[in-house]
């Protein structure tokens, strides 16, 4: 195990800790001397592969499974000695997946978190019901309190499903992919609303996830679990190739994303089809290089490093915002020091990373001496057959250019011989994955 995570969690008192904790269905083992530690207001993430363990750490932390070993506390209480009731008062679980056979209201939903709360008569007092209204009003579902749960959009439910949760008035929250069966936006408003809840209600939050860049996103501690926790920190700590490709089976590219303080993570594999016909593996094949200046180039390279796209980039301005994105997501960064012109060697540089990439993508390269000696090479290229897209729009232009990258003397030749126009980055690495197929 990579043991990462700051010593000080260990020293306060445990919201949630697991002692050497193993399980197994049937002859099966699925978790092995598992130790962990969860401190009061934590938020965090688990990842690894199918049947790492996942979900079945999340059933033991319920209570729903019993460990074959090791023991589990709840605020230090040993969870095996508490009641089912007792345990429902200290832990909500949102499931992977929730249903109900009637119509029921959101409402009528969220009051299933007050179930643990009753007395024998299973009557709602005032502070129950004053407990629905509060969990409404922090997920923003008030609005849709009258509307049948059945008949939501599947991030609807996923926020009313916080809001049952946040009735429940728990200490721990366990949830168990809670951005399965979300489109993109609703996966990102999830974990938003989960994020802001557990700052704002001091709630222990872990969950099991799949996508690991959502997880380097929002979570600032991370489990990789392998049957046990193989990594366990920050995510600049934990998503590295050493931790990332023994675990998923398979290289990764992990790089910072220019202006942001999270991890993209990529797989460095690209198909490439033999004179059979047949399908091999060819990793660190860069097909696109990125030919560019500031913020356009950044925006570009993130959306090819997306797209698990293979590129080279450059010739940047060493140490500049451009060249260190690109020095972590590209397979290979050229660089000029400050202050110099491209000189004959970078040239040569340039046209030989080109000369080995199927498509060249040119994003804010400002008018100039040097825009005026790469486009001349790219014009060449393009009469020759090569692929080129110029990113052409005003808005995508370097701020201190003065006009549009492709209204610039220079790269108007370049579109003028044929190369392809993009009015965005996106538009961009659509049409960079056009030309590769």
């Amino acid at each position: 195990m990579v043991s990462l995570h700051s010593a000080s969690a260990a020293r306060s008192t445990p919201a949630l800790a697991f002692h050497e904790v193993s399980f197994a269905y049937g002859a099966r083992p699925v978790v092995r001397e598992l130790s962990l530690t969860l401190t009061r207001g934590e938020l965090v993430g688990m990842l690894g592969p199918n049947g790492a363990g996942k979900s079945t750490v999340v059933r033991l932390a319920s209570g729903v499974l019993r460990p074959t070993r090791g023991a589990i506390t709840l605020g230090g209480v040993p969870l095996a000695g508490l009641s089912r009731e007792a345990v429902a008062r200290r832990v909500a679980v949102i499931p992977q997946d929730f249903s109900v056979q009637f119509a029921y209201t959101v409402r009528q939903v969220v009051e299933l978190g007050r179930l643990p709360h009753l007395d024998r008569f299973g009557m709602p007092r005032p502070a129950d019901r004053a407990a629905v209204e509060r969990a409404l009003e922090a997920t923003g579902t008030r609005d849709m309190a009258d509307r049948v749960f059945n008949e939501l959009s599947g991030g609807e439910r996923q926020r009313v499903l916080l809001a049952l949760a946040l009735a429940q008035e728990t200490d721990i929250l366990l949830l168990d992919e809670p951005t399965a069966h979300l489109d993109l936006r609703h996966q990102i408003e999830a974990l938003e609303l989960l994020t802001r809840l557990n700052r704002e209600c001091d709630l222990t939050v872990l969950a099991a996830l799949h996508d690991v860049n959502l997880a380097a996103r929002f979570f600032p501690r991370l489990l990789v679990l392998d049957g046990t926790v193989v990594a366990d920190g920050p995510p600049a700590r934990v998503l590295a190739p050493e931790v990332i490709e023994p675990v998923f089976g398979l290289p990764v590219h992990v790089g910072v994303l220019a202006g942001e303080e999270h991890l993209t993570v990529q797989p460095v594999v690209e198909e490439h089809r033999t004179e059979s016909g047949g399908a091999t593996v060819v990793p660190d094949c860069p097909r696109v290089h990125v030919l560019g200046w500031g913020t356009p180039a950044e925006l570009l390279m993130r959306g090819l490093a997306d797209a698990g796209v293979v590129f080279t980039a450059g010739p940047f301005v060493a140490g500049d915002a451009a060249h260190a994105l690109a020095a972590r997501l590209a397979r290979r960064a050229l660089a000029v020091e400050p202050f110099t012109s491209l000189s004959a060697a970078v040239l040569s540089e340039v046209d030989d990373v080109m000369s080995r990439a199927r498509c060249v993508c040119v994003a804010g390269v400002p008018p100039g001496a040097v825009a005026s000696a790469l486009a001349d090479e790219l014009t060449r290229r393009v009469q020759a057959g090569a692929v080129v897209i110029v990113l052409a729009a005003a808005g995508d232009a370097d701020p201190g250019a003065t006009t549009p990258l492709a209204d610039a003397p220079a790269w108007r030749r370049v579109v003028d011989s044929g190369a392809v126009r993009a009015q965005t980055p996106w538009e961009a690495v659509e049409r960079a994955l056009h030309a590769l197929r």
